[in-house]
């Protein structure tokens, strides 16, 4: 029966990265196919991966481990070569590790609904990783409009962070004033922590130009100030309210949920949405469409999934704009006075 359910096991790992090699690797990361594609192809390092439990398996994980405990960005021959002789690192990290990815660059897209925020602003995030997105008054930002780039940085001049933006329609553009910080994660990393570090700028996949760099400015700037990070689970509803007690009371709460939402189990994340509906808090999300089409909550207007074409940045229930899940554009679609265009 053991040796059945280690070869079922085998057989999952090369089915799921074949589909990884296949639908998600292309035109993102020609190495990470290359990898994907051969493990797919070689039961002898499918077996290897099979070892790490099922939910740390995803491939993106497992190659930021690999390359985070030093395998070469060579062809897969030399990667599973490399992984043979670390198998016993490689199982041992990637059971420990979750995905955590944390790019600075999507509080491009939360700036615009944090901007509508009157007064000093007390931030608290879901799924905050190291706290590199519980910074946005810290980044500067080049927002590319049509004939124009609207500029911002932080009080105190230009940052070492730069975010670069497109975006289209009345979109409001201020830096908001940020006054205290928290994140709620399972398993909070720290910006100054060197293997937390290395880990991070591992999940960047080869290939993708400027992320790198990004990331390790923002831990700098994470680590010279670091926020109150609280191990925990949001979907408590304990565990949440306390972390939001902790806000100064003179601050407007804002509690953010930036693609944290879809990696919740269904009942779970009900739970959640309804413990920060129940706070006295401006709730900011981004998520993929269809998770509120389908879900109970849906938001006022409904969203077209086939229409929207992008991720829905939302504010306490309503659709604002359709953004890049990582703030590489805002498409503006509320007005000034609260109406939506859901559709177009």
């Amino acid at each position: 029966m053991a040796d059945q359910n280690r070869d079922q096991d085998a057989a999952d790992v090369a089915e799921r990265y074949a589909r990884f090699a296949r639908d998600e690797a292309p035109g993102r990361s020609a190495l990470y196919a290359q990898w994907a594609a051969g493990v797919a192809a070689d039961p002898a390092t499918a077996a290897v991966l099979a070892r790490i439990p099922a939910t740390r398996r995803q491939p993106p994980l497992v190659f930021a481990v690999s390359r985070m405990l030093g395998a070469p960005k060579a062809g897969f021959p030399a990667w599973a070569e490399w992984l043979q002789v670390h198998a016993d690192a490689v199982v041992a990290e990637a059971s420990r590790r979750r995905l955590q990815t944390n790019e600075p660059q999507r509080c491009a897209a939360l700036l615009p609904a944090l901007a509508a925020v009157e007064g000093p602003i007390a931030l608290l995030e879901v799924g905050a990783s190291a706290g590199l997105c519980l910074y946005p008054d810290r980044y500067s930002y080049r927002y590319r409009t049509e004939g124009a780039v609207v500029a911002l940085d932080p009080v105190d001049g230009p940052s070492t962070v730069v975010l670069d933006c497109e975006v289209t329609g009345d979109v409001p553009l201020r830096m908001p004033d940020v006054v205290w910080r928290a994140g709620l994660d399972l398993e909070p990393l720290d910006a100054g922590d060197p293997a937390d570090r290395r880990f991070l700028t591992s999940l960047v996949w080869p290939g993708e130009r400027g992320r790198g760099g990004r990331i390790l400015a923002a831990l700098d700037i994470v680590a010279a100030d670091p926020p109150l990070l609280r191990a925990g689970d949001a979907a408590d509803p304990d565990t949440l309210r306390a972390a939001a007690a902790l806000a100064p009371p003179e601050a407007t709460l804002v509690v953010t949920t930036p693609g944290v939402l879809p990696h919740i189990a269904r009942p779970e994340r009900e739970r959640l949405v309804e413990t920060v509906r129940g706070l006295d808090a401006v709730w900011v999300t981004i998520d993929p469409p269809g998770l509120h089409s389908a879900a109970s909550w849906e938001w006022q207007p409904a969203v077209d999934p086939a229409t929207w074409g992008g991720f829905v940045l939302g504010v306490d229930g309503r659709a604002l704009a359709a953004v890049d899940p990582l703030g590489a554009f805002v498409r503006w679609r509320a007005s000034r006075h609260g109406e939506t265009d859901a559709a177009g």
